[in-house]
């Protein structure tokens, strides 16, 4: 396994949040979005990943908005991507 591999067997791990839903979504950026990503929108992402899951929810289902702009961009680019 080369060292990308490995990195992206990492953050997949990371992307199990613990509820499907959110597991759901982080993984679909995964897999949808993250090979195509540029290095700042990945650094943004793995800032996500840091977040803790109670506000990752409440972004995701919209009952909030990230106070960061960066990180909201990215919470509505995942939304959109398709299922």
């Amino acid at each position: 396994m080369n060292t990308e591999e490995a990195g992206l067997r990492r953050l997949r791990w990371r992307c199990r949040r613990g509820m499907r839903e959110l597991d759901q979504l982080m993984l679909r950026y995964l897999d949808a979005g993250w090979p195509q990503a540029d290095e700042a929108e990945r650094a943004v992402f793995l800032r996500l990943l840091a977040c803790e899951d109670d506000k990752l929810w409440r972004w995701f289902m919209g009952r909030e908005q990230a106070a960061d702009p960066e990180l909201d961009a990215l919470v509505r680019r995942i939304l959109d991507l398709p299922h």
